[in-house]
């Protein structure tokens, strides 16, 4: 199932995509897409409904955060070799993790906004994981099954304030709008193989990163297993597991994010966000 979100901030509803790719309605059958409707009996009921009894929504509607009331965002930082090496940083010998703030979740096509204080705002697609029931010490063998699904994510982070204003990477990672994930929640019984999916993300029209999950540093079984040793994960948080080089900080000369800027990146079989436009801190 391709799971979302729909209308404007804070007034979402919940609903679907079906088979043929139209935008379906769920709000008389469930609340809200939240914790208590990611566990596997919960998706399991929504699978067996006839999609095509649900009504059509007229029109193209904002999408948001497929996910309400998530409380966790958890990244995983250095996850691609060939990143780590882009940026001069070795390759971790464990999971590198960080906090990205709640309130820099966003809708997938909303704007980008640069902070106060802007320097070095960049791009990086990536891979997120939506934790589907409650996880706390689980094995790497059975990680998978306390996933809900998958989506994509823009990890947006500001170099300067990341690497220039000590050692805490959460300053750079979550200022407003600094989380745009979906546009979908894709179930986990609908992506048949988390490990051979592939990534890209365009500035301008220009391709900036191409990758694939398969040259991940550790696998999503593998952090979801790690991060629970750390932290129990609750439903509906979401981890954003690394991104694929191309980066603005890794290019020479560097490129990062100003204002008119477009953007838009996917991952196959998880759908496509596009930011239609970078800016600037509102006064």
């Amino acid at each position: 199932m391709r799971l979302v979100r729909y209308g404007r901030p804070g007034k979402e509803k919940p609903g679907l995509f079906d088979e043929e790719g139209r935008l379906r309605d769920l709000s008389a059958i469930i609340d809200d897409i939240d914790g208590a409707t990611l566990g596997d009996k919960a998706l399991r009921k929504l699978a067996k409904l006839d999609w095509k009894t649900l009504p059509l929504v007229r029109g193209n509607p904002r999408l948001g955060v497929p996910v309400k009331g998530v409380g966790k965002f958890i990244g995983i930082g250095m996850n691609y070799a060939d990143h780590a090496a882009e940026t001069g940083a070795p390759v971790p010998a464990e999971p590198v993790f960080f906090t990205k703030a709640i309130s820099c979740l966003s809708g997938p096509d909303d704007p980008v906004q640069l902070p106060k204080g802007s320097k070095k705002t960049d791009w990086e697609v990536e891979l997120g994981v939506v934790i589907g029931t409650r996880a706390q010490y689980v094995s790497e063998e059975d990680a998978l099954k306390f996933v809900a699904g998958y989506c994509v994510v823009n990890d947006v982070s500001e170099r300067a304030f990341q690497f220039e204003m000590g050692s805490q990477w959460d300053k750079g990672k979550g200022c407003d709008t600094f989380g745009p994930v979906g546009p979908f929640l894709v179930t986990r019984d609908d992506v048949f193989d988390v490990q051979d999916l592939d990534l890209y993300l365009e500035l301008n029209g220009k391709r900036m990163q191409s990758g694939n999950t398969s040259n991940m540093v550790f696998t999503v079984a593998h952090i979801v297993s790690y991060v629970s040793r750390f932290m129990t994960l609750e439903p509906g948080d979401i981890i954003t597991t690394g991104t694929p080089p191309g980066v603005g900080m890794g290019r020479s000369p560097q490129r990062f994010l100003k204002k008119g800027d477009k953007l838009r990146l996917g991952i196959a079989g998880l759908g496509e966000q596009q930011q239609q436009e970078v800016v600037g801190f509102a006064k």
